[in-house]
This record gives structure tokens, C-alpha cells and sequence, in this order.
């Protein structure tokens, strides 16, 4: 296996004040990075540096194309934890963000629901929030069934003293609640009992729209904090979700032909945020 170190200094700068700042003025937008296979991963390619030098790419694209806000993730690493990841992938995250030029708030998410290695990340990094897939509940996921992590990440977060915040999914794409337990009931759980920062609503899958009625519901619910639509958002069906949330975490439409595998494709990013412009003009 090719191990190549990035010789970019570290330097730990602070964003977290920038984060909540930005839905004053809605639609943000929070542009996924999706890593590659990291090292001890299954589908891991045994050349760190072109995976750095992809994330780079990404990075440089999305900035180009007037992103403001990015969300890195460990999605390439599959099939996932349901909790904690080795420390391989904490230590090859916090590598590869810190080799990143970046200067506008950025996020962390480590799948499937380490919450803790996500906001140690963040914290090292500089990162202005998590997203957390489960903060609230129990669900039936691939990786079996998940239990919200809201008690431990919230006193992690107190213990770390860090303003970093939680932006967490109410009944998450991929998984099943165990109960009919309502839309509105679990999106207050996850807002006053599990103390999230903000929600985000998605599909049932990766690259499926949320359903207008559960966002109209989670809003309803929860009138007080920022509503992120989360998965399946397009320039062709931005229109009919503007207004009904603060604002949208996009990967695949970012991507070349709208391809999940694919680098993103500036042009791409472009068209996307010029769309979001005629509407906040």
C-alpha cells in the first residue's frame, strides 16, 4: 500500500461563528465532498495521494461554481459502521481535510452515525457543524438497528467547549422507524429533547427529493430552527422547495451528469447556484 503524507502545515482555524449566521439570508447551500475509499476500507485503492488529489479537485469546483458552505463525509467507505469507526478513517479524515485550502464553513459527517468522531474532526479542523444521520429514536438500517446518540455528542460537545453545531436528520434516508411515531412528534424529539441546531428532511434514498408534506410537517413542528432539505435536490426541482426550507446539502446534481461516482463539474455548480440567486435577488 502507497502511503504519501500531504506536507501542508496543519493550522487549526475557527469557523463555527460563521455557520448560523448564514441563514439569515436563505438559501444556503451545502455542498457535499464525498471522500473516496479512505485506508481500511474495503474498496480503498492503496494510493492515498490520488484520493487527496481528487478531494482537491472537488474542493476547487465547488468553490468555483460560488459554493459557500461544503460538507465532507466518508461516503466511499461502505458497508458502513453503524457506530464507531476505526481510528484508520478519524485519522485519515482529519489528514485529508487539513490538506484542504479551506476558507468558507465546512462540516463533518462520519458514517453511519459516529457522531463523536465527527465532532472530534470538526473540532481539529476547524469545522462549523456536524450532520448526524440518528441524534434521536431507534432505526432499522442496513447496518442494523441504529439508537440516536443525542445524550453522549451533546455532553462530548459541553466537555469539548466547542460551539460547534449539530445538524441532525429526522428518520434519515436508508432507514425505518420501529413505530408510526408522527413526522412532527419525532422532528420535536430531535429539535428540543435531542437539542439539534437544525433538521434536515430527505428521501427515502440517496438522490430521492424529500416529500413536500414531510417538510411542511417537520416546519410546522418546528418553527424555530433551520430546515435543510437533505437529499435529491436539482435545478430542475429547486423551485418547489424554495421558501419551504432555509436551505439545501447537494451532491449528486454537483456531479458530472449527475453521476454519484463521478468529480464534480463546475459548470454544474453554476447552474445550480445561479438558479438559487433568482430567489434570493
Amino acid at each position: 500500500m502507497k502511503i504519501h503524507i500531504c506536507n501542508k502545515a496543519f493550522i487549526y482555524v475557527t469557523r463555527h461563528r460563521d455557520i448560523m449566521d448564514m441563514f439569515e439570508n436563505p438559501p444556503v447551500v451545502i455542498a457535499m465532498i464525498h471522500l473516496p475509499p479512505l485506508p481500511g476500507s474495503p474498496l480503498f485503492e492503496d494510493d492515498i495521494q490520488h484520493c487527496i488529489e481528487r478531494v482537491k479537485k472537488d474542493y476547487t469546483a465547488l468553490k468555483e461554481g460560488g459554493i459557500t458552505a461544503i460538507l465532507i463525509e466518508n461516503f466511499w467507505d461502505v458497508p458502513y459502521f453503524k457506530s464507531s469507526v476505526g481510528p484508520e478513517t478519524i485519522s485519515w479524515m482529519t489528514k485529508i481535510i487539513s490538506c484542504l485550502p479551506l476558507d468558507i464553513p465546512f462540516g463533518v459527517n462520519v458514517l453511519r452515525n459516529d457522531t463523536k468522531a465527527a465532532l472530534a474532526i470538526a473540532h481539529a479542523t476547524g469545522g462549523s457543524f456536524i450532520r448526524c444521520n440518528i441524534l434521536s429514536g431507534a432505526l432499522l438500517t442496513d447496518q442494523g438497528m441504529i439508537e440516536g446518540t443525542s445524550a453522549s455528542i451533546m455532553r462530548y460537545r459541553k466537555h469539548m467547549d466547542t460551539p460547534i453545531k449539530v445538524y441532525a436528520d429526522v428518520l434519515v434516508k436508508h432507514a425505518y422507524p420501529f413505530s408510526s411515531m408522527s413526522l412532527k412528534a419525532v422532528a420535536r424529539d430531535t429539535a428540543y429533547r435531542a437539542l439539534a441546531d437544525a433538521l434536515i428532511v430527505t428521501g427515502s434514498c440517496t438522490g430521492d427529493q424529500p416529500l413536500l408534506e414531510d417538510i411542511l410537517a417537520v416546519k410546522a413542528a418546528v418553527p424555530d430552527k433551520p430546515i435543510l432539505a437533505g437529499s435529491g435536490v436539482t435545478v430542475e426541482n429547486i423551485d418547489s422547495l424554495m421558501g419551504l426550507v432555509d436551505g439545501f446539502i447537494v451532491g449528486t446534481a454537483l456531479k458530472k451528469g449527475g453521476d454519484i461516482k463521478n468529480p464534480v463539474d463546475v459548470s454544474r455548480v453554476k447552474a445550480f447556484m445561479k438558479r438559487c440567486d433568482t430567489f434570493t435577488c
